[in-house]
């Protein structure tokens, strides 16, 4: 016998959908249960946006605009010293080693390593930027910070070309 084919939803679980302004016969006709007029009788109404207080001017009104987000500004992964010690002695160390350790993820354009933590193995460290306290703790355990020449920097997204006016002949 086949239990699948025999299964239902307990009595009384599953409860038909109650439609709203559809006749007087439906117990919610005309206006829907909304009452009369009014505000909160519209649709939508102002009421319902996240961000209504009621009225008084909202706080995203009420506080005042402050600088701006640089759209080509680089992005830099971090990587502190430290976290180089679970790679083996002599290890080459780079973004590609770092992603496959999952300690770099997503998109990047520099590789900046910081000098929190302790190195007690010699690795060969490739990045864009080291803090000096980082390329110390590097040297000192013996192994190589190799600085990377900057990536080139990212270029503003191409305009529209703007329509200029015909001259019209007449």
């Amino acid at each position: 016998m086949d239990i699948l084919s025999k299964l239902q939803a307990p009595e009384g679980s599953v409860k038909e959908r109650t439609r709203v302004g559809r006749g007087p016969g439906s117990g919610l006709g005309k206006t829907a249960g909304r009452g009369q007029k009014g505000q909160k009788a519209r649709s939508k109404g102002n009421i319902n946006k996240l961000h209504f207080q009621g009225g008084q001017t909202p706080i995203q009104r009420r506080l005042p605009k402050r600088g701006f987000r640089n759209p080509l500004a680089p992005v830099v992964a971090n990587v502190n010293v430290g976290d180089l010690d679970r790679f083996d002695a002599g290890a080459e160390v780079n973004a590609e080693t770092l992603r496959a350790q999952r300690l770099v993820q997503g998109r990047f354009d520099i590789l900046k390593i910081l000098g929190s933590g302790e190195l007690t193995k010699a690795v060969t460290v490739t990045a864009h930027r080291f803090s000096k306290s980082a390329s110390e703790k590097i040297t000192k355990a013996g192994g190589k910070a190799i600085t990377l020449a900057p990536p080139a920097p990212r270029a503003k997204p191409a305009a529209a070309p703007t329509k200029t006016k015909a001259s019209k002949k007449g």
